[in-house]
């Protein structure tokens, strides 16, 4: 690795300020994962700069106000700030929904003297509940007036945005661009609605696969020519929260932004070809803070015992590699075998012959390993059970974290998907109660 890991702070990278308030969102009822008592439900991060901005938003037809006010800003050059709040999603929620997005950049730009269209806004939480404006506006102004650079304002944002995670997802590293030190933070949420397919537009791309609300915002003190920047986001979020699934489901709110103010100086990273060098070292950086933030959404998937990494190799192509990591990564009778222990590879074969992709029965390797390991425990080798005892099968599928490789031996592609099992514990969390209405989850 050519980067260093540093304490897990947003504001880690020169130039960023932020804040974390409790303005009393949740008191509107937002889900089980609310019943925390009072906590931080909104939060503000602003660069010192004008910084080179990039965003990655939901593919789902069904978006919410947030997202759709903050995909034409994400295509300018430079933004200044994020708007956050967690207990209410603003999805859903019409005309008055995108009037109330509006508002609240609008408020944020006015405290800090900045322009509407340089502040970009997120949002989780309650589907199709209005959003609670007074308190937000309280909010806002409380958070612009508490700004600092210090690493206890950056964990207020990682507590801010959760809504049923059980913990924050922080993390930092630094690299050296030419002499110059350079950093890379983000915090993110997600826990349940999790199976992202975000793209730069917010528009699902024909005939590709598809990729609770997960968050990211990403900060970096590099300096970044703006199209490399969404060119680099771009790449690091296909190889990360595009890569995850908790549950199979696309949230309406699902984001990634990344603010790179320049502040340390480096030669100004761009997509021409003597760049490159320089560029793919900061790609490297961003890749593992991506994708570190990423599998730290999977670990606290509602309700999950285990984290499995399901590698598919041999496919046809690409697009066939994918469809059969995520047909096994989704399948419920897959998830619920590996929450009891039990090595099915019937179940994946059956996940696999359903899928999209190409499958020859006869060729299908499967096995178990640990976690990134070149150790393979097989349990069907050309279609046919292997002699593994059955005992050292269930050993290997015990384990917290293991590794799923499946070889369709049809070719050379190679797909890999973060998944979990699913537990009694999830379905609990999600049943909802409705003789309790405040209880029911977005």
């Amino acid at each position: 690795m050519s980067f260093t890991t540093l304490p897990a702070s947003i504001t880690a990278p020169q130039g960023f300020r932020a804040a974390g308030v409790v303005c009393g969102i949740k008191r509107l009822g937002t889900g089980k994962g609310s019943n925390k008592g009072p906590k931080r439900d909104l939060a503000l991060l602003v660069s010192d700069l004008p910084a080179a901005v990039a965003g990655m938003f939901t593919t789902n037809q069904v978006a919410a106000a947030p997202v759709k006010l903050s995909i034409p800003r994400a295509r300018q050059a430079f933004a200044r700030a994020v708007v956050m709040n967690s207990g209410n999603a603003n999805a859903c929620t019409g005309a008055a929904g995108m009037r109330d997005a509006r508002e609240m950049t609008k408020l944020v730009a006015d405290q800090l003297d900045l322009t509407e269209r340089s502040v970009l806004v997120c949002s989780t939480g309650r589907i199709g509940v209005p959003m609670p404006m007074p308190r937000i506006k309280r909010g806002i102004l409380a958070a612009a007036a508490h700004l600092a650079a210090s690493p206890e304002n950056g964990h207020q944002v990682a507590e801010a945005i959760m809504t049923s995670d059980t913990r924050p997802k922080e993390i930092a590293v630094e690299l050296v661009l030419a002499k110059q030190r350079v950093r890379i933070a983000g915090v993110a949420k997600g826990a349940g609605m999790i199976q992202p397919g975000m793209s730069l537009s917010g528009v699902r791309p024909a005939a590709r696969p598809l990729h609770a609300t997960m968050l990211a915002v990403l900060t970096s003190d590099a300096a970044v020519e703006s199209r490399a920047l969404k060119s680099s986001l771009a790449e690091a979020v296909a190889n990360s929260f595009n890569r995850i699934t908790v549950d199979g489901d696309m949230s309406t709110n699902d984001t990634v932004i990344l603010l790179a103010n320049g502040m340390a100086r480096n030669p100004v990273l761009t997509l021409n070809p003597s760049s490159r060098p320089l560029l793919r070292k900061f790609q490297e950086a961003l890749n593992h803070v991506a994708l570190e933030l990423a599998k730290m959404i999977v670990r606290d998937g509602e309700g999950i015992s285990r984290f499995v990494t399901v590698r598919v190799s041999g496919a046809r192509n690409f697009t066939d590699a994918d469809a059969a990591a995520r047909a096994v990564a989704n399948s419920a009778l897959v998830k619920t075998s590996w929450c009891g222990g039990d090595p099915n590879w019937g179940r994946i074969l059956d996940a696999l012959g359903y899928s999209q992709a190409r499958v020859n029965e006869e060729k299908v390797d499967i096995a178990y390993s640990p976690p990134g390991s070149s150790q393979r425990i097989y349990a069907v080798q050309g279609g046919r059970p292997a002699r593994t005892p059955f005992r050292r099968l269930c050993a290997a599928v015990a384990a917290p974290e293991f590794d799923l490789h499946i070889g369709l031996n049809l070719g050379k592609a190679k797909a890999v998907v973060y998944t979990c099992d699913l537990t009694e514990a999830y379905v609990d969390f999600n049943k909802g109660d409705i003789g309790n209405p405040s209880a029911l989850g977005g």
